[in-house]
């Protein structure tokens, strides 16, 4: 490997283009170009480490050209502090320079980097989301199927007739929540939405900060939804407010959550961890919601799993190794973090 190049950032300025850098494991999350120096530096771990890897979307386009930004969608092994493994990220970064040159932008660069073992395709929703913020950050003009996804949450064609709207228009939709009447008409449609919508909608909303009054709603609506028991309304609930302006009204659903009698479902503890987590970095909240994992009936496969994904968190690893010493614990929590290490 030559030594003019060490990170990522350096092949991306050495070949002359302007770029950025996302999380896309968790949320879609912008990491400014300070943060992303030192994460490939390993001076700052991995903030947002899903399944031991930081996945990454890597946009970036020639200053010159007037082409569409080209994507690197990567995913590199994070070690046990989270930090990026720069073996892997030095083994990329040679395969791209044997493959492309400096030359990463331009026809000669498709389909190069098909088959490297760091490069990954999201699923449907997360790229549909991703796709619709980059237009939102490049002030371009949203996708074809936008308008009848508006259409469709304006109530006017019947809830009920949702087969015709695309899975891009949701995301262009929900990226979109301050442009027209966009959020006044999904605060109108929300407790009308079928299944087939709300759960899409809520894996688009979950990337989006969306504004107080949509958290409002959200906390009020989940409430009904206990008293249902209808988990899959209380997991988009979950999912919908969990970025939103308002951390403080998700705390807030969180609490009645866990607090409710579906505090030991495993949909809605997976919900919890995976784009709640924010709010764990509370220590009481996390007692309280590992107490929850430890008394679910498949504590075997439910508890490790969560344990092992929120230690790898930087913000929260130092809470839930302080719950492995503290005193007033349940016995089924107790039991549960000993079997962790029998």
């Amino acid at each position: 490997m030559s030594d003019q190049i060490a990170t990522l950032g350096q092949l991306l300025d050495g070949a002359g283009t302007q770029w950025r850098a996302f999380d896309i494991g968790r949320h879609i999350t912008k990491l400014d170009k300070k943060q992303f120096l030192a994460i490939e530096q390993a001076q700052v771990p991995y903030p947002y480490p899903l399944a031991g890897h930081a996945w990454l979307a890597i946009q970036f386009w020639d200053t010159k050209a007037s082409k569409e930004p080209y994507v690197w969608f990567l995913k590199f092994p994070l070690d046990e502090q989270s930090m990026l493994v720069s073996a892997s990220r030095d083994h990329f970064a040679d395969m791209v320079i044997q493959a492309l040159g400096t030359e990463i932008t331009g026809e000669q660069a498709d389909g190069k980097l098909d088959n490297n073992p760091y490069v990954f395709t999201p699923n449907a929703n997360k790229l549909a989301a991703f796709n619709a913020q980059v237009k939102v950050l490049l002030k371009q003009p949203a996708s074809q199927y936008y308008e009848h996804a508006q259409l469709y949450f304006s109530g006017k064609i019947g809830f009920d007739n949702w087969q015709s709207v695309a899975l891009q228009g949701i995301a262009d939709f929900a990226l979109r929540l301050d442009s027209d009447t966009n959020l006044s008409n999904l605060q109108k449609a929300w407790a009308h939405l079928p299944i087939e919508v709300l759960q899409p909608l809520s894996a688009m909303l979950e990337h989006v900060e969306i504004p107080t009054s949509m958290s409002e709603l959200l906390v009020d609506y989940t409430q009904g939804a206990i008293s249902n028991n209808d988990t899959v309304a209380i997991t988009a609930a979950l999912r919908s407010i969990s970025k939103g302006q308002a951390q403080g009204l998700c705390a807030q659903l969180v609490d009645t959550v866990l607090s409710s009698p579906v505090r030991h479902d495993s949909d809605v503890l997976l919900t919890i961890a995976g784009r709640c987590f924010k709010q764990l970095e509370n220590p009481e909240r996390l007692h309280v919601f590992m107490d929850n994992c430890a008394h679910h009936q498949k504590i075997e496969e439910l508890f490790p799993s969560i344990f092992a994904d929120l230690v790898a968190i930087p913000t929260i690893r130092p809470h839930l190794l302080g719950l492995l010493r503290k005193e007033n614990r349940s016995e089924t929590l107790a039991r549960a973090i000993g079997r962790l290490f029998s």
